[in-house]
């Protein structure tokens, strides 16, 4: 866009729209809606448990009678979606990450009650293996700890079936290996599960971000301080996430992931830009957990801040928005059109 000077400032006066909220609404560019919204979610095993995540206020962990209520909440609020990630007790955690396509396993049990009780509500799954491992690694892992990139695809296969077998809408493979998203979608096909969606986590970097997420999924222990360099995304790569992103494109992918968010703004618009597909991005624990803080110190005001914040990633081209703030934000909406 260029713009010419006439001299004959100030005829233009940008001003004079926003003077008034109808001119200011009737003008507006971009505006969020609870239909923009995916909820994510942490399940455990058992009944009636719900375990609060101290570096995640307001948000816990829940067994699957309890989770029901948050399916409910969302189909209530208008939010399609929401997106399950396991709690997995340790002494089901393997070097094989074997429990991750146990057809009785806990995601598999969850997709199958939520989808009985709301059939209209979207379920997204975690296809990765890091809640599943011993070592707290997305993948499978040799003698030096590296991270096997073949034999790890093998498994996300196995782990994608198994939910697609429970009647999942759309898997996530959120573990960055090469080619996974080939190998799901021609597993899935084989398999007659055609309608089974891919939600590409197609430029996930290894950022800082994720410490409350691996907390509440009990990750951040096997981890061990361990790193995820070698898989996840450079923060100093750009162009590398094109290339990410076209690749996944190539083998299948229906939807596009940028994670984290706020940070990562620049990427999402040039992804939407490049490719024009349906792109989503994670407004991620550590970035939830940062606008907690503040609020609760009251150095921000929450709800201005988290709209505003969930409205710069729609501005900057997403499509969709996992956010931890999902089922607040639908509400403060919904109150906004009253």
């Amino acid at each position: 866009m260029t713009f010419a000077f006439t001299g004959r400032f100030p005829t233009r006066r940008p001003r004079r729209l926003r003077r008034d909220d109808f001119t200011r609404r009737l003008v507006r560019e971009h505006r969020l809606a609870a239909d923009d919204l995916i909820y994510p979610v942490f399940v455990l095993d058992g009944t009636r448990r719900e375990e609060p995540v101290a570096s995640l206020p307001g948000i816990a962990r829940k067994s699957i009678d309890r989770l029901l209520h948050d399916a409910e909440l969302c189909a209530s609020l208008g939010v399609p979606a929401l997106a399950l990630f396991p709690v997995v007790p340790r002494d089901l955690k393997s070097d094989d990450a074997a429990q991750a396509w146990h057809p009785e396993g806990l995601v598999p049990r969850t997709v199958r009650a939520i989808k009985e009780r709301f059939p209209a509500l979207g379920v997204i799954t975690d296809i990765a293996l890091d809640p599943y491992t011993s070592h707290g690694q997305d993948g499978l892992v040799d003698g030096t700890g590296y991270v096997l990139n073949d034999e790890t695809v093998a498994a996300l296969v196995k782990q994608a079936l198994a939910h697609a077998e429970a009647g999942v809408d759309i898997v996530a493979p959120s573990d960055m290996m090469d080619g996974r998203v080939g190998a799901l979608r021609e597993a899935l096909d084989a398999d007659g599960r055609a309608h089974v969606r891919i939600l590409a986590y197609s430029a996930k970097y290894a950022s800082s971000f994720y410490g409350p997420f691996r907390d509440a999924v009990g990750s951040a222990s096997s981890l061990a301080g361990g790193s995820k360099h070698t898989y996840q995304m450079d923060p100093a790569n750009s162009d590398e996430a094109l290339w990410e992103t076209f690749m996944d494109i190539d083998e299948g992918a229906d939807m596009l992931m940028v994670k984290p968010g706020l940070p990562y703004l620049d990427i999402v618009r040039r992804v939407k830009d490049t490719f024009g597909l349906p792109t989503a991005v994670y407004q991620v624990s550590g970035e939830y957990a940062m606008l907690k803080a503040a609020s609760a110190n009251g150095w921000l005001d929450e709800r201005a801040c988290v709209l505003e914040s969930l409205l710069s990633m729609k501005r900057a081209g997403a499509d969709a928005i996992l956010s931890y703030f999902a089922l607040e934000a639908a509400k403060w909406l919904q109150q906004e059109r009253r």
